[in-house]
């Protein structure tokens, strides 16, 4: 089964990722997702929908949403947590985090981002992949490490303020298991002996040069569920099928999640990939034209049979 799942953006509650200035109650958001999970289940209805990954992990965030009708369209809530290297809480704390979304949802929580970066020390991942293994593995049904590659410099990280976020800016590039120069680093081993059991989160560029390099890794690895995305903002370039097809084609041996997310400038009410669309129905659009062409319908039912 080549997708497995389809997510609905990613981290919608970061400000680099959504702005709340322009949508400050957030319904603009949940009924986009609204609408766009409606799309993903007319063209498919047996693909699991997931709510796009919260950072923070926020239970009245959710609540928020659900007042909006934003879970309706939903089958699962997702969050992402770096207790090492951004957020306020130790790592230790992962199941009380899991349980606060729990307890305000009945819907399946999923761990689709969960990294430990090796900035300060290669040392400091080694810990962080096995400690998150023993925390999580068990205790949600999909957890998905951040990420198999790190990312280069020269590339720059998607953030608001980059470098002037100071080292929270810079630990974007130290966050994979293999250095941008292809070696690897001491905690893949540890995350080798989980592979079966914990995905991989890794987002490829547009035309990204490292795709068939993370093929050849996950199967040595033995990596069978990866999350990975298909942007919007990339759907509005001439021919977006010449990549989108050969990134698909070549994960298809993988249980793959799929994010959509970023608005194409010229559709956003500000010109920003962080910004609200003027009609929240483009990227429903969007997001049903990505299921029927990756996973339509007839192909988890021949699955099945």
């Amino acid at each position: 089964m080549p997708v497995e799942a389809a997510m609905i953006w990613n981290e919608p509650n970061n400000k680099s990722h959504w702005d709340p200035a322009i949508d400050p109650d957030w319904s603009q958001f949940a009924r986009m997702v609204s609408l766009a999970g409606a799309a993903i289940g007319r063209a498919n209805p047996r693909l699991t929908r997931v709510l796009g990954g919260m950072s923070p992990i926020d239970p009245l965030w959710v609540q928020r949403m659900e007042g909006h009708g934003g879970l309706d369209e939903v089958d699962v809530v997702a969050v992402h947590g770096f207790p090492l290297d951004w957020n306020l809480w130790p790592i230790h704390a992962w199941p009380d985090k899991i349980a606060e979304i729990e307890a305000v949802t009945d819907k399946p929580v999923w761990v689709t981002e969960v990294g430990v970066g090796s900035f300060g020390a290669e040392e400091v991942q080694v810990f962080g992949v096995q400690r998150t293994a023993e925390l999580l593995i068990d205790r949600v049904e999909r957890t998905y490490w951040y990420s198999l590659f790190d990312l280069p410099m020269e590339w720059g990280a998607t953030t608001r303020h980059r470098e002037a976020e100071g080292s929270s800016y810079y630990r974007h590039f130290y966050m994979g298991l293999i250095r941008a120069d292809g070696t690897p680093k001491p905690a893949l081993d540890g995350y080798a002996r989980v592979a079966d059991r914990m995905g991989l989160m890794q987002w490829f560029h547009w035309e990204d040069p490292r795709l068939d390099d993370a093929v050849a890794w996950m199967r040595r690895l033995g990596t069978r569920k990866l999350r990975t995305g298909l942007s919007w903002s990339d759907y509005c370039r001439p021919d977006p099928f010449s990549w989108f097809d050969r990134q698909m084609e070549a994960l298809a041996e993988f249980d793959t999640t799929v994010t959509f997310c970023f608005t194409p400038e010229h559709l956003g009410i500000e010109p920003h990939h962080t910004s609200p669309p003027r009609d929240p129905r483009a990227f429903a659009d969007f997001c049903a034209a990505m299921v029927e062409r990756y996973a339509p319908a007839v192909t988890l039912e021949a699955a099945a049979a």
